[in-house]
């Protein structure tokens, strides 16, 4: 078992700026934040591989930005000129090749004036 905690979320004025950090007990290849909005489906925000090649989604590209730090098995979301449309849960969630994939508990990020 893989265990996962994030930190970071908070409430923010629109144009504001959030860092989530997600950190892992073990070594991981995948590291990827998923978000959850009220009413809607979760969806992946970004996601980033061991040799630090990202990914994101349409809506976020240009605002925010994932990273790693393998020796501490963290991932961290840097959240700049957010929108009250990011409001949402965020989640980490990791994935070994050899044991599986596993969630963090999630953490709220508000978006607000």
């Amino acid at each position: 078992q893989v265990q996962v905690v994030e930190s970071g979320g908070g409430l923010v004025q629109p144009g504001g700026s959030l860092r989530l950090s997600c950190t892992a007990s073990d070594s991981i290849d995948i590291m990827a934040w998923y978000r959850q909005a009220p009413g809607k489906q979760r969806e992946l925000v970004a996601s980033i591989t061991r040799v630090r090649s990202a990914n994101y989604a349409d809506a976020v590209q240009g605002r925010f930005t994932i990273s790693r730090d393998n020796s501490k098995n963290s991932v961290y979301l840097q959240m700049n000129n957010l929108k009250p449309e990011d409001t949402a849960i965020y989640s980490c969630y990791v994935i070994s090749y050899t044991r599986g994939g596993y969630w963090g508990q999630g953490t709220q990020v508000t978006v607000s004036s």
